[in-house]
């Protein structure tokens, strides 16, 4: 059997004296491994780096076999990926989320957000935003989407402020004011026909949202916990949003001479 695809590197490790087991994100088969012969050669090291974009063929004599990849660069990015803590953290954080899927999965949508979020892993508020959208994404193929297009309670698309920690659904914020000390709150750049981009504070918003509702439905269920990686990534760009943004203005100071 034999298939060649678009993919993009996730990781490797160690397979004999000169191979290398290498997952990849494919665009229509999903995540796949593959054994790469000669993969600590000095050629293909900087090949096989996470977050190269490569074109793989696969072969293998019966489908459910390991099978053998060849690879190809097409994008090799992961040198300007380990510029920066909050690239560096993200492709990790990133490779850890797509593991929560069955192998050999198709989810074509999944392979183009990583291809653009990879992109954009050097802009701190773009990177964070990308992020949030692509645990969203990874939640609802998992079974365990977010409603956050209109409110639960009333039906209304406007002033959605509220998210229910129990069902994942948005809520108004006067329908939600009553117990607003008990649910977690919506950022104002995820509601419906939201305009707003992510600043400090609404991405760490999104980050507690989205790390909540993944303890609770994937991560607690199956005995795993988050992971250094995405802790690393939402303090790297949170850090960076906060350094970049303009200082406070002084408060007037009485007395003056």
């Amino acid at each position: 059997m034999q298939w060649t695809d678009e993919a993009i590197f996730l990781g490797a490790r160690r397979h004999g004296e000169t191979s290398v087991i290498g997952e990849v994100m494919t665009r229509d088969r999903g995540r796949h491994l593959g054994m790469i012969r000669g993969g600590r050669s000095r050629t293909m090291q900087p090949v096989l780096q996470p977050g190269n974009r490569v074109e793989v063929t696969w072969r293998a004599r019966l489908d459910e076999h390991l099978g053998e990849f060849r690879v190809e660069p097409v994008r090799l990015r992961a040198s300007r990926l380990m510029e920066s803590a909050t690239a560096v953290y993200g492709v990790q954080a990133l490779a850890a989320l797509l593991r929560l899927l069955p192998e050999r999965e198709p989810h074509p949508h999944l392979f183009e957000a990583l291809d653009v979020i990879l992109d954009h892993l050097d802009e701190p508020a773009a990177a964070g935003e990308l992020f949030i959208r692509f645990e969203l994404a990874v939640l609802n193929d998992l079974g365990f989407g977010l409603d956050l297009d209109q409110c639960a309670a009333t039906g209304r698309r406007e002033d959605l402020a509220f998210v229910s920690p129990k069902t994942g659904r948005a809520i108004s914020r006067d329908a939600g004011a009553p117990w607003a000390d008990r649910m977690l709150a919506l950022p104002g750049f995820l509601g419906a026909g939201a305009s707003s981009a992510a600043d400090e504070e609404s991405l760490a918003a999104a980050f507690r949202l989205t790390g909540f509702f993944l303890n609770r439905h994937v991560y607690e269920p199956r005995g795993l916990e988050a992971g250094a990686a995405r802790e690393g990534f939402c303090q790297a760009a949170l850090k960076t949003l906060r350094a970049a943004a303009p200082p406070a203005p002084l408060a007037a100071t009485r007395n003056m001479p």
